[in-house]
């Protein structure tokens, strides 16, 4: 029978370990997106293929996500703003790698939420102002977590979200962006 803790299969987190450890190239993974402008501010964004584990991925329906701005920023609000996309991602994946982590040391959590917070200066954006950065000038994140572990151990399990958090580690320290025409 296999070892669930918090809803991750240990055993299979272990055994996924183990034969990246045998061959360190099925480690390596390449995610995509495709994003589309339907018009205004509105565009929309789908993800379904993967290359992973050695060989390409497309078994699963495509995800499709609305991209908008609210109306104050001349958009209809038919999506999430971009920002607000990169605090979803940032969001699941410290969650994701907290809870996998904890679970393969067996520490059993009741629940986790959190809340995610940025500060953006428009006349970055806008060029209004070269001295204001155009993105995200912090990201505040703010977790509750109860499990039965003090309140030291609970800190130590955020920073082990954000240890392996690709998502955190990609926004906090920066990671090469290339945009290019596609002949």
């Amino acid at each position: 029978m296999a070892k669930i803790v918090n809803g991750v299969d240990v055993d299979q987190l272990m055994g996924t370990i183990d034969q990246i450890k045998q061959q360190p190239d099925i480690a390596k993974f390449k995610f995509r997106a495709r994003n589309t402008w339907v018009e205004g501010t509105h565009s929309q964004a789908t993800v379904k293929e993967f290359y992973g584990a050695g060989q390409e991925d497309d078994t699963r329906e495509p995800l499709n996500y609305d991209l908008d701005e609210p109306p104050v920023l001349l958009g209809e609000n038919r999506g999430g703003n971009p920002v607000e996309y990169l605090l979803v991602a940032l969001s699941g994946c410290i969650t994701t790698s907290m809870v996998a982590h904890a679970s393969a040391r067996g520490i059993t959590l009741k629940s986790v939420s959190s809340h995610f917070e940025g500060g953006i200066d428009l006349r970055g954006f806008l060029g209004i102002s070269e001295s204001v950065p155009v993105g995200y000038q912090e990201i505040r994140v703010f977790f509750a977590i109860e499990a039965d572990l003090s309140d030291q151990e609970k800190e130590e399990l955020i920073e082990m979200g954000k240890k392996y958090s690709p998502v955190y580690n990609s926004v906090n320290k920066g990671v090469p962006v290339k945009v290019q025409l596609d002949a």
